[in-house]
Order: structure tokens, then sequence, then C-alpha cells
């Protein structure tokens, strides 16, 4: 595992081209290494840090022409200062307001946008399917580091572990729900969804981190955005020399 802060983040404008984070990459230079020199590495931590704490939170955001909104969060906190007594906790909220104007939802009944949610990937996946003018949809997704001690322990948690809302005929819904091990999150308005799944491996598949926006209307505002953020803690100079013997004695019996 490279430690490393780094983003993923997927942008989808309606009838407009845009640029891409990856035009670059073929300046890029990789050299390619044997499996062979890989096999005998030994993995060390950078500067002695290790992972005492992780934040997961997703946040889903739907704004509709009159007004309208639908916000869906959820978040899950482990903290494992104490080895013994690691503490979990967790967060869920749903809200729809509105509408406040008369403009209308943005429903366009000749837009059609389907298909993503049947696609299932290992890893990451951030898939954007709009359909309509006016539209602004952003998939994001970033892991940052953080070595402040209070850092798992600032936020607020209900320890909530679902929760939902919808406008009085039932055509704008949020949803948040965190069960077995994994958060899912969806916002449902006439003009699409937008949906975000966190899923832990299991025996039948390996873990899924999925973000899918379906846009088939007209000026919309639609977000999906997971942060990651781990806490790291500094090791000991005891472990730190345990390592290093542990490795010493690793080397000299491979030589």
């Amino acid at each position: 595992m490279c430690f490393t802060t780094c983003g993923l983040a997927s942008v989808a404008h309606a009838a407009e081209q845009t640029s891409t984070v990856f035009e670059d990459v073929s300046a890029l230079k990789l050299q390619p290494v044997d499996d062979t020199i890989l096999a005998n590495q030994t993995g060390k931590g950078i500067v002695g840090d290790i992972i005492s704490g992780v934040v997961i939170t997703l946040l889903s955001q739907w704004q509709l022409p009159n007004g309208a909104t639908a916000v869906a969060s959820g978040a899950l906190a482990i903290g494992t200062n104490n080895p013994n007594h690691p503490s979990v906790q967790f967060n869920s909220s749903a809200s729809v307001t509105g509408p406040n104007g008369p403009s209308g939802s943005g429903a366009n009944h000749n837009a059609h946008a389907s298909g993503g949610q049947n696609v299932n990937v290992n890893g990451v996946s951030q898939i954007a399917q709009v359909a309509g003018n006016g539209n602004l949809g952003t998939n994001q997704a970033l892991i940052d580091f953080d070595a402040s001690p209070g850092s798992l322990t600032g936020g607020s948690f209900n320890n909530a572990t679902s929760a939902a809302a919808s406008n009085a005929n039932g055509s704008v819904k949020a949803s948040v729900t965190l069960a077995n091990g994994g958060i899912s999150i969806a916002l449902q308005t006439p003009t699409g969804i937008a949906t975000q799944t966190v899923a832990p491996a299991s025996a039948q598949q390996a873990g899924m981190i999925a973000q899918l926006l379906q846009i088939a209307g007209n000026n919309q505002q639609v977000a999906n955005q997971l942060q990651l953020h781990l806490q790291t803690q500094q090791m000991s100079a005891s472990m730190l020399r345990q390592i290093g013997v542990l490795q010493a004695l690793q080397n000299t019996v491979r030589r």
C-alpha cells in the first residue's frame, strides 16, 4: 500500500465536452520491474506511521430548478488508539425541502438515463449518465491523512443506523442505511437518481465503492461526495526496533 494523499473525481456536464485530469498521462515515465525483484522486497511504513483510526463520510445532494433539494449523509468512525477497546461511532441524516418557486422539476419525458445500476465492479467505480440540458453532476472520492490525536472525535455522531425523508407526494426521496459493515445512500427525484455504496469484502466478492448519477432532465445540480479520512499515529521506538530485527532475520533466512 502506498500511503499518500490521493483522490478520484468524475464530473459530467450536459451538452458540452470538458477536459479531464488524464490528458497529461503520456508525460509520465514508467520503468517496469520484474516480479522476481518485487518478490524479495520488504515493505516499510513512511516515517514509522501506522493507521490508528478511520472515518468514512458520504454526502449526496440534489437541487432541482424549482428550489427543491434532497440531501442524505452517512458517516462511520473507527478509533483504534486503544487496541483492547476500539471505539465505533456512526451518523446518518436525510432531508427533503422545498420547492420554493414555480419553475418546475425540470423533468424531461423525452430523456432517458439507465443501465448504470446494473454495473458490478470490484474496487472503485464512478458512473455518470446524463440526458438533458444545463445539468451538472459530480462524483468525487477523496482520501486524506491526519496525525491529530483528536481528529476522529471532533464530529457529531447520532449513532442512528438509518434515516429517510421525502416530500408530500413522494416524488423526491432521500435515504441512508448503515448495515452489514457497509453504507448505502440513495436520492430519487422525478429527473433521476444518485446513489453511493460502500460494501465490505466477503467470500463472494471483493470490497466495493460505487458512485452513480443518472440525470434525465434539465437544469439539475447533483453531487456525490465520499471522503476517507485516515488518522496516523507515530510508532514507538521499541516497535520500530522490533520490526527492524524481524526484517533483518527474514533477510538473513532468505540468503
